[in-house]
């Protein structure tokens, strides 16, 4: 029986390999037109790459033919609130959101946001509509996060100068908080900014436009509260 010439340490090339008594008999016998010793190709590199989408995968709240992809950290993140949404999925006269957002974003990201949401099926508490004009807003707010199922906090610059100065904003997120139902979306700020002014808050992980564009957000909220469930992939 023919001996390996590089027994220990393998062969240095694919050449080698072919040339060896033992092991080039072997790589021409598995024959398909191919040999064993093919070195790996760089477009099945990048074929294979492309195929783990860097860890992503989809939520066990996914439906089938969802094309909906999270990362490890957003599916730690959603898994308790996701949860949580189901214990009230049984009543149907709740809110799928509360957008909880400063004043001065009402005509601009936060309508952005509820008008994805809204277009995607899912019913949306929102200041701008919600909110008759002479009524007491806190009341109103209390009731929007009273028949809500999950909170959402669209967090800008113009929301944490809101923080700071303590306005309407912050009285919701300390609502929201006490709830425990509750998932930052941070758009043009970062998470270092929100932990300055709301370290509670900042503690929380979420979603972010730097990863996901505000389609992509409105899609996972979408899914997050949607009473379908499937197996995990």
């Amino acid at each position: 029986m023919a001996r390996c010439t590089a027994p220990i340490n393998g062969h240095r090339s694919a050449s080698a390999r072919a040339n060896c008594p033992a092991c080039g008999s072997r790589s021409r016998s598995y024959g398909y037109g191919y040999s064993y010793s093919q070195p790996y190709s760089s477009s099945s590199y990048r074929s294979s790459s492309s195929n783990n989408n860097n860890g992503k995968r989809k939520a066990s709240w996914s439906s089938s033919g969802s094309t909906v992809l999270y990362t490890p950290a957003e599916i730690r993140t959603l898994t308790p609130v996701r949860k949580n949404v189901e214990e009230r999925l049984e009543k149907p006269d709740l809110r799928d959101i509360f957008l909880c957002h400063a004043w001065d974003d009402r005509k601009g990201a936060a309508k952005e946001l509820h008008d994805l949401l809204e277009f995607k099926g899912v019913s949306v508490w929102f200041s701008e509509k919600d909110v008759a004009l002479g009524s007491p807003l806190m009341r109103e707010i209390d009731k929007g996060l009273i028949k809500s199922r999950v909170g959402i906090v669209l967090v800008t610059p113009l929301f944490l100068k809101r923080i700071e100065g303590a306005g309407i904003a912050d009285k919701e997120l300390s609502a929201l908080l006490a709830r425990d139902l509750i998932v930052p979306i941070v758009h043009n700020t970062t998470y270092e900014n929100l932990r300055d002014a709301s370290p509670l808050l900042g503690s929380r992980s979420g979603l972010s436009t730097i990863e996901d564009s505000m389609e992509e957000i409105a899609s996972k909220l979408t899914e997050l509260v949607t009473p379908e469930t499937v197996e995990s992939y």
